[in-house]
């Protein structure tokens, strides 16, 4: 099954990691910042929206930096629906 995580974008709920709460862990926390750069840098970091960032997806092959709010994402990994 699916899980849509904005956008147009929609990934495998089996490949997803982590979701990373933005708004509770600030980007500018040393792990975070040093954890996105990393991907950053490795060509693993995609943003799925020009909105202001409340979310990081982790998944198996790659991150991606979501406006929707971690409750709502988790809802989703949640659900026995496709989303």
């Amino acid at each position: 099954m699916y899980i849509h995580i904005g956008s147009d974008l929609s990934v495998l709920k089996r490949t997803v990691i982590s979701v990373i709460n933005l708004e509770e862990e600030p980007p500018a926390g040393k792990v975070v910042t040093g954890f996105l750069k990393n991907e950053d840098a490795n060509g693993r970091l995609w943003y799925v929206t020009d909105d202001l960032p409340k979310t990081v997806i982790v998944t198996d092959s790659g991150s991606y930096v979501s406006s929707l709010s971690a409750q709502i994402l988790q809802k989703r990994l949640n659900s026995e629906d496709i989303c």
